[in-house]
């Protein structure tokens, strides 16, 4: 798998892949996750910690991270599921954290549905634990 940056060419690609792997970006509910709005976010914030995982010519795992100083926080992390069990997410993993830890970040966070068990295997695997906090959010607009 060769990893690198997304560009604005890679959109309807990564698109794909996040309405295969998150069904529940679909969900009218929730209008944050709007897959579009949220590439085009991320882009244009120019941090290049934006990256994909293609083999065979094609999109199969993203991984965005963000860093704000204090710490660094993982997002929209994904294999499709015929790549998974190959190392491709612990590769992408690898990656982004190395970019963070190069900005200096001391640690990071990441948010998983409780009832994505595959994906609690996944990170509990790779050394993340489970904090005891609660998460809280609000819509703006």
């Amino acid at each position: 798998m060769k990893i690198r940056t997304v560009g604005p060419e890679d959109s309807a690609a990564v698109i794909a892949l996040w309405q295969a792997v998150f069904p529940e970006y679909a969900n009218p509910a929730f209008p944050q996750r709007n897959v579009e709005s949220s590439i085009r976010r991320k882009l244009a914030a120019g941090d290049g910690l934006f990256w994909l995982g293609e083999a065979d010519a094609r999109v199969i795992g993203t991984a965005m991270a963000g860093y704000d100083g204090h710490r660094g926080w993982l997002y929209s992390f994904c294999v499709h599921p015929k790549w998974r069990g190959g190392g491709h997410g612990r590769s992408l993993l690898r990656h982004a954290e190395a970019a963070l830890h190069a900005l200096g970040c001391p640690k990071v966070n990441l948010q998983v549905a409780s009832s994505n068990h595959g994906g609690i295997g996944f990170w509990r695997a790779n050394g993340y634990v489970q904090d005891d906090v609660l998460g809280f959010g609000r819509r703006l607009g």
